[in-house]
Order: C-alpha cells, then sequence, then structure tokens
C-alpha cells in the first residue's frame, strides 16, 4: 500500500465507511482486546504501522494489517 491507494477495512463488522483514501502513514500502539483482554497494558505491545485514510472528509489512522488495496479495474 502507498499514498494515494484507495483502501477498505477487511471486516465491515461495525465499519462506518465502504472506501478511503490514504494519504500518509504513521506508528503508533493499538490495543487489541479481543485477544490481549480488556486491561489495557501498553507496557506489553510494541507501535504497529498505521495508514492515515481520509474518510468522509476526516482522517482516521486504521492499523494497515486492517485494511485491503481497492482494485479499480
Amino acid at each position: 500500500m502507498k499514498i494515494g491507494d484507495l483502501v477498505k477495512l477487511l471486516s465491515l463488522h461495525g465499519a462506518s465507511f465502504r472506501v478511503g483514501l490514504i494519504v500518509g502513514f504513521i506508528e503508533k500502539r493499538h490495543w487489541r482486546a479481543d485477544f490481549l483482554g480488556n486491561k489495557t497494558d501498553w507496557k506489553k505491545i510494541d507501535p504497529e504501522p498505521h495508514a492515515v485514510v481520509l474518510v468522509n472528509g476526516g482522517k482516521r489512522a486504521i492499523p494497515v494489517i486492517d485494511l485491503q488495496s481497492v482494485d479499480e479495474g
């Protein structure tokens, strides 16, 4: 994935958008309660790559692993 790519979430469960545009990348921590539990301990996790995605005029940081490129063809 690169800046300018159209992307969508791999799972649309609870998603509020279908397609977004990557405008940048950052590294940040993301607590995944589904396998790390509800009690947050930021010392247990390392930062992971996130895409900054433009959606409906706003920006969202979304883990790259949760995104899929949209093929325009």
